[in-house]
């Protein structure tokens, strides 16, 4: 039997496996061209949209920085495979033939019914039931043919435990995991042949029933999927699982392509409101003085001495955390970071020549702070940007391990985080969060410190 079932099941693996390699590789190769053409736009000096003579030399200085240059084409490949984690890690397969019909899960909703069955009910494609009723093209007999599965795996692994012989309990696979496996590939492939758990069937790799077919993304599993068969939990890498499994039997690999878009998009939206919000602050302080400036002031040692973490509690237990209420939170607190630097920075220039003989033409007082002395903050601010960004990014990580972050529905780096403090025994965890947190922090404050030197008129101007 182990033989058939080998040949049957490693035929319709491979076969599901080449298409889904074809697939992902398409996609990918799209997903890749977009970003790097994005990024072709901001290299390329063509005559149609020349740079002024500023900016050419602030990408200059900033190409010529070659660890935040290749820093930014690795985040950038990094997040935009992010923002298409759908088609990498999902749970439902890309594309399905099914019964002479192209069906995509990912852009419809389908019900059990649509593949044969008698119910109108939603669709786990991971159900080797539903498996076997797609690749048969509705065949009946897949119905019940997989109740026997788990217990014959029980069988098969008590019988390793209690001293049997492997070739007899196994069948000559390795483990119980690969025998179950190979059952189940034969019962989707030949709809439910009672064959494939009892005795050896010669033409069984022959005896594929229906000419349906499936494509998996190259990770299938999404963020939020359970491995039933996983155990014990958290489960060490696998075939599988490359990364292992949480505690709850959710891949690791998945939860973390979702979490990097998640923490990534947060902090780039706190970041940029919080700056806008901070830098028009410190601005009208700067540039105006006097009373403005006296009530900002104070009005801001106030702001500051809230408790967040306080506030973040108590907001949480009247309203359920989600991705926008905690990003409020975090921007409304957070715009105070930037004001220090650009009042410093207004308040020095403000009675330069340039500012005077401005003032003296006529031109009023906004386009004089924000295109005349904002350019010149510029070099301070984004001084600070790298630690606004990456301590967004830690503050989300920091709610999440504490248990006031994002509902338990949303993918999260920080408790992947928390699970690794929990179990200590899964090194495997460990160095996930671990790695995660340090290439990606690392990546952007290589990025943000070469965008600092690019405005830079020190070096760009020599």
């Amino acid at each position: 039997m182990s033989g058939n079932l080998q040949g049957s099941s490693g035929s319709a693996l491979a076969r599901v496996l080449s298409g889904a390699r074809l697939t992902i590789g398409v996609l990918a190769g799209l997903a890749l061209g977009a970003v790097f053409g994005l990024l072709s736009l901001f290299s390329r000096r063509g005559p149609r949209r020349p740079m002024d003579p500023l900016t050419e030399r602030r990408w200059r200085a900033f190409k010529a920085n070659r660890r935040g240059y290749v820093s930014l084409w690795i985040f950038a490949v990094l997040f935009g495979l992010s923002l298409i984690a759908e088609l990498i890690a999902n749970d439902k397969p890309l594309l399905i033939w099914h019964d002479g019909a192209l069906m995509s899960p990912m852009v419809a909703t389908y019900t059990r019914d649509n593949f044969g069955d008698e119910f109108e009910e939603p669709v786990d494609y991971r159900d080797h039931e539903v498996q076997c009723l797609i690749v048969s093209d509705g065949a009946e007999s897949c119905i019940f043919a997989f109740d026997d599965v788990h217990s014959q795996y029980r069988e098969a692994q008590a019988c390793v435990e209690g001293g049997g012989a492997r070739e007899t309990c196994l069948g000559g696979f390795e483990s119980a995991e690969a025998l179950r496996a190979a059952v189940r590939a034969c019962l989707v492939n030949t709809a439910g042949n009672a064959a494939c758990s009892g005795a050896p069937l010669e033409t069984l790799a022959e005896n594929r029933v229906g000419s349906g077919w499936m494509v998996w993304p190259l990770i299938p599993w999404s963020h939020d999927t359970i491995n039933k068969d996983a155990s014990p939990l958290p489960g060490a890498p696998s075939a599988e699982n490359w990364l292992g499994t949480d505690n709850r039997g959710r891949d690791l690999l998945a939860l973390t392509i979702y979490g990097f878009r998640i923490s990534v998009a947060f902090g780039l939206i706190v970041t940029l409101f919080s700056s806008v919000v901070g830098v028009f602050a410190g601005a009208a302080q700067g540039f105006f003085g006097g009373s403005v400036d006296l009530f900002f002031q104070r009005f801001i040692e106030v702001w500051v001495a809230v408790p967040t973490l306080y506030v973040i509690i108590i907001v949480s237990s009247v309203f359920p955390p989600n991705f926008w209420l905690l990003a409020g939170l975090l921007i409304l607190f957070g715009w105070t970071t930037l004001v220090g630097v650009v009042r410093a920075e207004f308040l020095r220039a403000r009675n330069f020549e340039y500012v005077q003989a401005a003032r003296a033409l006529g031109v009023g007082d906004w386009t004089i702070m924000f295109r005349h002395l904002l350019p010149n903050a510029m070099v301070a601010t984004l001084t600070l940007l790298p630690f606004v960004l990456t301590g967004s990014i830690g503050a989300l990580a920091t709610l999440d391990f504490l248990g006031f972050g994002l509902a338990e529905s949303y993918p999260s780096l920080g408790e992947i985080g928390l699970q690794a403090k929990d179990n200590l025994d899964a090194p495997w965890m460990i160095l996930t969060a671990f790695f995660t947190f340090a290439i990606m922090l690392s990546l952007l404050v290589f990025i943000f410190e070469a965008v600092r030197d690019a405005f830079d008129p020190r070096k760009t101007l020599t």
